[in-house]
């Protein structure tokens, strides 16, 4: 799953770090996602929306999702 976390961080000047205890998780885990080794629970996605006041479709993309 592609996202626009990098991109959201970058624009307020963000590290992973930063961003990983902003939502209560830890750095390797903002990593995983950045790269898509990782793809964020529910909760973690709408946590990472709601702080950078987007909604998660606006920081995920769901385009390459397989539907069941």
């Amino acid at each position: 799953m592609k996202t626009r976390i990098p991109e959201l961080r970058k624009q307020r000047k963000l590290s992973q770090e930063e961003l990983a205890l902003a939502v209560g998780v830890t750095r390797q885990t903002i990593t995983s996602i950045e790269v898509g080794k990782y793809t964020a629970s529910l909760v973690l996605a709408y946590k990472i929306a709601k702080y950078f006041g987007k909604t998660i479709e606006d920081v995920f993309d769901f385009s390459d999702v397989e539907e069941m």
